[in-house]
């Protein structure tokens, strides 16, 4: 992102059989390739929830990968909410 474009966040919970496939590997590499900054973790009801950060046009491409996922993903449901951006530098994998 350059100085001047507009950076908004979204709240995103990934249902369906998304953890144990590299999920969340594969969403970083795919972050990274976009420019969208932010974090994703599993939670222990067996989804897998991310906040992401960037333009609007690298948010929707990172929207849909995530509505798609790696290859061993099976994704059933995509909760998208708005969130606030918080100024996140890269993208990171939380525990």
């Amino acid at each position: 992102m350059t100085s001047g474009e507009i950076v908004t966040a979204r709240h995103i919970v990934i249902r369906g059989g998304v953890q144990g496939v590299g999920f969340r590997w594969f969403a970083r590499e795919e972050a990274g390739r976009l420019g969208v900054a932010g974090w994703i973790r599993n939670s222990g009801d067996g989804s897998v929830e991310a906040v992401i950060e960037g333009t609007d046009a690298a948010l929707e491409a990172m929207l849909a990968w995530l509505r798609v996922g790696p290859p061993a993903a099976s994704v059933t449901a995509v909760d998208v909410t708005d969130a606030v951006p918080s100024g996140s530098r890269g993208f990171r994998i939380d525990r």
